[in-house]
């Protein structure tokens, strides 16, 4: 990108592309963990701390096929959902200028779990347990839970971190892990099933419980013309 000074035109400004990707993650806790992958960088500046998985935005190609080609480079990941989350372009945030176009995504669990690229600079992180962190990144990681918790009450993102047949309980176990606390079963029950923003199948989750019905989202409903889910 090229800026005009004194000097005359200066093609200084260059554009990069990142990703805040999520997933859920169950350790042992009372919650499931929001999870996240990190890079480690390899060189200067910020040489051997973390930072988002991304690169250089090639002129050829769109922002989101940049998005996701820098993921599938960085973390060999193919998100379930992908959004455009906000343009970070302070003057001080990195040694050149650079202005960063930033995207945020979620995987499936069952994605999440499959193994990294075997890259001892690549790996997954609790994002509530972050190690220190290149640029800005924690604030833009921090800024990405703000918009996940903010979003979940009103929209399907949940839906990017759920198989396609879900059972309540794993539905209402994102909603727990992504606002951090309990919800009441009953309550949440009677909510979503209200919502009439998902379809009852006639399959079953079976294990060492009682058989749990399996759901699917109806598409054809928004969140938004229902009101919010429990927050």
């Amino acid at each position: 990108m090229t800026r005009t000074t004194a000097d005359g035109p200066q093609d200084d400004i260059r554009v990069a592309v990142s990703t805040v990707i999520f997933s859920l993650r169950h350790d042992g806790g009372e919650l499931p963990s929001v999870v996240l992958p990190l890079v480690r960088r390899t060189r200067d500046p910020h040489a051997g701390q973390w930072a988002l998985p991304g690169g250089w935005l090639d002129e050829s190609e769109n922002l989101e096929a940049a998005a996701s080609r820098t993921l599938a480079e960085t973390t060999a990941l193919a998100p379930s959902y992908l959004e455009q989350l906000y343009v970070f372009g302070d003057v001080g945030r990195s040694p050149s200028r650079v202005v960063s176009i930033v995207y945020w995504a979620l995987v499936r669990e069952d994605v999440a779990s499959t193994p990294l690229p075997e890259d001892e600079n690549v790996a997954w992180f609790d994002a509530a347990d972050l190690p220190e962190l290149a640029f800005d990144h924690r604030s833009i990681i921090e800024y990405a839970l703000w918009r996940l918790r903010n979003k979940v009450g009103y929209s399907r993102i949940a839906h990017g971190l759920l198989p396609d047949l879900f059972t309540l309980a794993e539905l209402r176990e994102v909603y727990e892990a992504i606002g951090g606390k309990r919800l009441d079963p009953a309550n949440f029950r009677r909510q979503v099933e209200g919502s009439g923003t998902l379809i009852p199948t006639r399959e079953f989750r079976t294990g060492s419980h009682r058989p749990a019905r399996l759901y699917r989202y109806n598409h054809d409903v928004e969140l938004a013309d229902r009101g919010p889910l429990p927050r």
